[in-house]
């Protein structure tokens, strides 16, 4: 008799979250599969659940496969499944929650005092040969004040960071169930006007699809810091690179964009004010075990299976 099948939409999974899979078969979509890669898998396997790690999972994937039970999201963010397709079809989707927190707050982190402290810039300099102590005036974070946008486990850690560094530290979230110590609670258009460094730690939905934009941003201080380690479709990446061109934001540190990998050519790419990284704020050792661990419980849970500890 064949086992049942789970297909991952990656290369790979921690060995630890392999180990309390050893019941099925796991079947891999490969380092950069597409939506159609998915569908085909889907209709091959008949997979009972769906680790996702990349590509998008629509209806024609959970039509494709009439044995699935379970999307299982490898991190904490499901913008890439089609959550109301799989309501419709009794498909449950769930989600590793802060099994990344630790790593995506220190990305958050290092974005912010790379982007105060022009780290790649100068250090780009010193190679090239420069000296730039008389001419160079970095921003000073202690005293400044954090408005953070959203406040769930990754935006929770990045206040108590910011808050030991002496910053003063707001945030909105009209869905967080605990609010941590020290984080003053306001509305956004106190985030806009009062922030020196703004950081997004939200999900992308429909209501907040470009909440960067040209608008909210003139409402801004000049010379606003701008962190996104959530999602690329929380900003209007025209608007947020004519502010940085025009000096309005200081600098904007980027770890996840619209459209995921970015394209050569991209307007963000050799312009000064952008520091970027190509979405690795949960790509750590320990988050890659943690996440994979966390979605294979997770998937296990919904398939009814017991679930043994690692």
């Amino acid at each position: 008799m064949s086992r049942q099948k789970i297909l991952v939409t990656g290369a790979d999974l921690a060995a630890q979250a392999l180990e309390v899979l050893k019941n099925y078969d796991i079947v891999y979509a490969g380092k950069t599969p597409t939506e159609e890669d998915i569908v085909a898998l889907c209709k091959e396997h008949d997979p009972v659940a769906i680790i996702v790690r990349y590509s998008k999972v629509g209806a024609a994937a959970m039509d494709a496969a009439p044995s699935l039970k379970v999307i299982s999201k490898h991190g904490s963010g499901t913008d890439t499944i089609d959550k109301s397709a799989a309501k419709e079809r009794g498909i449950a989707v769930v989600a590793a929650l802060g099994a990344n927190a630790s790593a995506v707050a220190e990305q958050a982190l290092t974005l912010m005092l790379a982007c105060a402290k022009s780290v790649p810039q100068l250090n780009e300099r010193m190679h090239a040969g420069f000296w730039d102590k008389s001419t160079h005036k970095s921003l000073e974070l202690a005293g400044r004040t954090l408005g953070l946008i959203g406040l769930g486990a990754i935006g929770q850690r990045f206040a108590r960071m910011a808050c030991a560094m002496g910053m003063n530290v707001m945030g909105f979230d009209p869905y967080a169930t605990t609010w941590p110590e020290g984080v003053q609670r306001v509305d956004l258009e106190t985030i806009w006007r009062d922030s020196d460094v703004i950081s997004l730690h939200c999900p992308l939905t429909d209501d907040n699809r470009g909440l960067i934009n040209a608008d909210t941003l003139a409402l801004c201080r000049p010379g606003v810091v701008l962190v996104n380690t959530a999602r690329g479709g929380l900003i209007d990446e025209a608007a947020l690179l004519a502010a940085v061109e025009n000096g309005h934001v200081r600098a904007a540190g980027l770890d996840s964009f619209a459209v995921e990998p970015m394209a050569a050519g991209h307007p963000f790419q050799n312009r000064s004010g952008f520091i970027l990284s190509p979405h690795i704020g949960g790509v750590t050792s320990d988050a890659y075990v943690n996440m994979g661990l966390s979605a294979a419980r997770n998937a296990l849970a919904v398939l009814g299976q017991t679930v043994e500890a690692a």
